[in-house]
């Protein structure tokens, strides 16, 4: 397997620092990833509900009066 280097064992010093030093900053950083993935979740869903019934994403008009209030 051979020595070690002072950089192998300095980079290692630094991992396990970052992981497990300090008052759990895996566990902080992994909360922050959590946090991010869920607003990006909630930023893609789309609901129509809340939208005006002529604002909403493919409403088309289903009678010829809607169609004709589309031409006006």
């Amino acid at each position: 397997m051979g020595s070690f280097s002072i950089w192998h064992w300095a980079i290692v010093a630094v991992i396990v620092l970052l992981l497990f030093g300090g008052r759990g900053k895996l566990s902080g950083l992994m909360g922050d990833a959590a946090k991010g993935v869920k607003a990006f979740k909630d930023g893609l869903k789309d609901t129509d509900d809340d939208k005006p019934r002529d604002e909403r994403a493919g409403a088309l008009p289903r009678t010829d009066a809607e169609k004709e209030d589309l031409k006006s």
